[in-house]
């Protein structure tokens, strides 16, 4: 939204909060994990991807006061705004199963979700000899909520490959009780799973991880106080997720910490020059790149209109996409609205496993993502004098 709003008002009059020094494109850690992509690969400096003349405060927030139109530094700065854009995406709490994050010491366990982890996965896939691989979901909202499949369907590939899949036995814990939200994927995807013999057990939530003796300990939700430990050869964790911390309680939050805005034009609903986009929002879609992609030409057109006195009228739908990778060369292409009903880009039937839809994931994706969308769409703050927009971003997409 930075550059966006550099064009709007000009670079002097935009700043970006943004604490961290390098900034990843996470729809391709899924790739990493599977041992498809490079690490460094998903990687830029960030101050290449903040637009020229924009004001970047290496700083992270730690309050909003936005009935005095301020934000709170670390250090007791304070900056001032005129509009705010708050991105700060959600928070990944490993902490919250009993084991972790410790456990990721041991071998055998990684996650697609944490710079940290996610060749950790790669290296467990390839030291598999024998037994479960277990791969979880989490009982809480989760970015992307396709990812922690994909990294299954592409364990099954390469054991396949490496002539292992016979010692495998290969599953999905959810706590769901569907594997997708939408039916239409939903109906493929379970085609899939049936075809290359994996398991889905449904209303399995992890609890526990005994690193040193493999297990997993999941909480049987249709029986309240039942617990089930499975043996693990190798363990893929999608941790649960949550809004930031600063988010939590605040007043530009609603009660369970997410940022509370209106669903078609991004505008908070008390605060008329705040507005959120991406994860830290309640918008009742999926937290995936592509609904950032789609929100941001929504938001730009919403604040254009706000800085003119002016009601906003561009309504977002809902919008959101998940790439769902089924091979090394095979994807089904999943859009959908608000309604969870398909909101297809192709005029072909995209819950077919395709491999043009895979390159377009794996390589159309990561150009566009860095030579168009983040030239159009950005993030940032500024902590000395009132600056006219402050857009606040310490998140990265994951799709």
């Amino acid at each position: 939204m930075s550059a966006r709003m550099k064009r709007r008002v000009g670079a002097e009059n935009v700043a970006v909060v943004e604490p961290n020094e390098t900034h990843y494109y996470q729809p391709l850690w899924t790739l990493v994990g599977g041992g498809a992509k490079q690490l460094a690969a998903s990687a830029r400096p960030m101050g290449s991807v903040i637009p020229k003349g924009v004001d970047w405060i290496k700083s992270r927030v730690t309050a909003l006061d936005p009935d005095k139109n301020c934000v709170w530094l670390e250090n007791d700065i304070k900056v001032s705004y005129k509009y705010l854009i708050i991105a700060l995406g959600l928070s990944l709490h490993y902490e919250k199963i009993k084991g972790l994050p410790e456990g990721f010491n041991n071998p055998k366990i990684g996650s697609n979700y944490s710079v940290q982890t996610v060749e950790k996965t790669w290296k467990a896939l390839q030291d598999f000899k024998e037994g479960n691989a277990i791969f979880t979901f989490p009982n809480t909202p989760v970015k992307c909520a396709g990812a922690p499949q994909k990294i299954m369907y592409l364990s099954d590939a390469y054991l396949r490959k490496t002539g292992k899949r016979s010692k495998a036995n290969i599953m999905f814990n959810t706590p769901l009780g569907v594997i997708f939200g939408v039916k239409k994927y939903a109906d493929a995807l379970l085609e899939v799973i049936k075809d290359r013999d994996l398991t889905v057990n449904y209303k399995r939530n992890l609890v526990e991880v005994r690193a040193d003796k493999q297990e997993a300990v999941f909480e049987n939700l249709d029986k309240p106080g039942m617990t089930e430990v499975y043996q693990y050869e190798m363990l893929h964790v999608t941790p649960p997720m949550g809004p930031p911390a600063v988010l939590v309680n605040s007043p530009v939050s609603d009660e369970s910490g997410w940022v509370d805005v209106d669903k078609e034009t991004l505008q908070h609903k008390k605060y008329p020059n705040v507005f959120a986009i991406g994860d830290c929002t309640n918008l009742p879609t999926s937290k995936t790149a592509a609904a950032v992609a789609a929100q941001s030409g929504v938001l730009d057109k919403t604040i254009s209109l706000v800085m003119k006195n002016e009601m906003p009228v561009k309504k977002y739908d809902g919008y959101t996409s998940c790439p769902l990778v089924t091979d090394y060369n095979k994807v089904i292409l999943a859009e959908f609205d608000y309604n969870a009903q398909p909101l297809e880009t192709f005029p072909i039937d995209q819950s077919k496993e395709r491999a043009t839809m895979y390159h377009m994931k794996a390589d159309m994706m990561p150009l566009l993502y860095w030579n168009a969308l983040l030239k159009n769409s950005g993030r940032v703050l500024k902590a000395k004098k009132s600056k006219q927009c402050l857009d606040m971003d310490t998140h990265t997409l994951l799709g």
